[in-house]
C-alpha cells in the first residue's frame, strides 16, 4: 500500500469517526426494523414482515450466490467458451414456476391478515375521527364525548420560526398534543374516519396499520391495545405544509381508569361537528416572531361552557380568548397578531373590520380565501373570547366584546 493511499485511508477513518462521533446522540432513537407493537394484529404484522423478509433475504443470497459463482468460474481468463443454446424450456418452466409458488406461500397469510384487519365486527367502542388541517376532532359516539387535539403548546411555540426555544429540550417534540384518545386496554375500538377539508391519514404504529380520512368518505379501522400506556404516531398523508405539526398521541388505560376519565368528562366546550362542508383549507405558516404570550398558556379546549345568554366580563374574555387564539389562530395571525399577508393572512393589529363582520369571519370562514369557518370547532363562548381577544390586543383598543349569545346568532 502506498503512503498516498495509507494518508487517504487514514483521512476518511477520521472522518468516519467524526460523523459517529457527532451522530451518537441522534442514533440513540434510530431503529432500523419496524416496531413489533402493542396489538395482536401489529404483531401479525410484524411477524408476517420478518417471515416476508426472510423470504427475499433467502432468494437473494441464492441468486446473487449463483451469479457470482458462474460470473467466477466462467471467466473468459479460464478459458471457457460461452454456451451456444438460445434458450432451454426446462428452465423457462422452472424460473416461472418457482417464483409463482412463493408468491402464493406468501399471499396466503398475508390475505389472512388482511381480512382481520378490516373486520371491525364486535367492537367495544367506536370514536369517530375527523381530520382537520392541522388537528383531529375525537367524537364518542354512544358516550356523547368529544373534544378536538391540537399539537401540545410546548411544541408549538418551539416550532415556530425565531422562538429562541431549544427543540432538544421539548419533550416529544412534534409527538405530543393537549388532549389524546383516550381508550381503555383490551377493548376493540373501531374508529370512523373522515375529514373536513383534505386528506389526512390517521396512524399509530405500534397499533399495526394506518386509515385515510377522505372527506366526503368514512372509512373504517379498528385496534385492539393489549398495554397500557401512551402511544404516539403522526398524520401519514402528505396533507399540506405543516403536515409535520399533526401528531396522533393515544393513551391506553386499564378499565377501571378509563371508566373514571369518562365519567369525568363534563359537556364538551367544543360544540358538536354539525357542519361537515369543505371549507378552503388554511395555511398555516411558521411564526415571524416569538410566542412569548403563548408561554404560560393552557389548551383553550378544557374551558368550561358559557349559558347562551351569559354576559362574560371583559377579563374573562380576553384570558379565555387569548389562550384560544394561541391554539387556533397564532399558526396563521402570528401570536403577536403580525399576520403574514404574502400568505394571506392580514395582520390583526390595527384591526380595519368592523365587531359584526369580524364575527361573521370567524364563525362561517371567508369563502375563497384561506380563511377557515371555525363555528364548527369552536363553542360559542371560545369564539367570543377569541374575537375580544383579537379586538383589544395586539394596539387594538376598540373596547369591543362579543359576547357567546351574538355568536350564537351569526351561526
Amino acid at each position: 500500500m502506498s503512503k498516498t493511499t495509507r494518508k487517504w485511508m487514514g483521512r476518511i477513518a477520521a472522518g468516519v469517526g467524526l460523523a459517529l462521533a457527532v451522530q451518537a446522540s441522534a442514533w440513540a432513537d434510530w431503529a432500523v426494523n419496524m416496531p413489533r407493537g402493542v396489538s395482536g394484529i401489529s404483531n401479525e404484522v410484524y411477524e408476517l414482515h420478518m417471515l416476508i423478509f426472510g423470504v427475499c433475504v433467502v432468494i437473494a443470497v441464492v441468486v446473487f450466490g449463483a451469479m457470482i459463482w458462474s460470473i467466477f468460474h466462467h471467466r473468459k481468463s479460464r478459458g471457457v467458451e460461452p454456451a451456444k443454446f438460445s434458450h432451454s424450456t426446462k428452465v423457462e418452466i422452472v424460473w416461472t414456476v418457482i417464483p409463482i409458488a412463493i408468491l402464493v406461500a406468501m399471499a396466503v397469510p398475508a390475505a389472512d391478515t388482511l381480512i382481520r384487519m378490516e373486520d371491525t365486527r364486535n367492537s367495544d367502542l367506536t370514536v369517530k375521527v375527523t381530520g382537520y388541517q392541522w388537528k383531529w376532532h375525537y367524537e364518542y359516539l354512544d358516550e356523547g364525548v368529544q373534544f378536538f387535539s391540537n399539537l401540545s403548546q410546548e411544541s408549538n411555540r418551539a416550532r415556530q420560526l425565531r422562538s429562541g426555544v431549544d427543540v432538544n429540550a421539548v419533550e416529544n417534540y412534534l409527538l405530543d398534543v393537549d388532549r389524546p384518545l383516550v381508550v381503555p386496554v383490551g377493548a376493540k375500538v373501531r374508529l370512523l374516519l373522515t375529514s373536513n377539508d383534505v386528506i389526512h391519514s390517521w396512524w399509530v404504529p405500534d397499533f399495526g396499520g394506518k386509515k385515510d380520512a377522505i372527506p366526503g368518505f368514512v372509512n373504517e379501522f379498528w385496534f385492539q391495545a393489549d398495554v397500557p400506556g401512551t402511544y404516539r404516531g403522526q398524520c401519514a398523508e402528505l396533507c399540506g405544509r405543516d403536515h409535520a405539526f399533526m401528531p396522533v398521541v393515544v393513551d391506553v388505560l386499564p378499565v377501571d381508569e378509563f371508566t373514571a376519565w369518562l365519567a369525568e368528562q363534563a359537556p364538551q366546550a367544543t360544540p358538536a361537528v354539525a357542519r361537515t362542508e369543505t371549507t378552503a383549507p388554511a395555511t398555516p405558516v411558521e411564526a415571524a416572531a416569538p410566542a412569548t404570550a403563548a408561554e404560560d398558556a393552557a389548551p383553550a379546549a378544557a374551558a368550561e361552557p358559557a349559558a347562551a345568554d351569559a354576559s362574560l366580563s371583559m377579563d374573562a374574555l380576553m384570558s379565555e380568548g387569548r389562550n384560544v387564539h394561541l391554539t387556533y389562530c397564532a399558526a396563521c395571525h402570528q401570536a403577536d397578531g403580525s399576520g403574514l399577508p404574502a400568505a394571506g393572512f392580514p395582520a390583526l393589529a390595527e384591526l380595519k373590520i368592523g365587531l359584526e363582520e369580524h364575527i361573521q369571519t370567524v364563525v362561517n370562514g371567508r369563502p375563497g380565501t384561506a380563511m377557515a369557518a371555525f363555528g364548527p370547532q369552536l363553542s360559542d363562548e371560545q369564539l367570543a373570547a377569541v374575537i375580544t381577544f383579537q379586538r383589544n390586543a395586539f394596539g387594538n383598543e376598540t373596547g369591543d366584546t362579543a359576547q357567546p349569545a351574538d355568536i350564537a346568532a351569526a351561526r
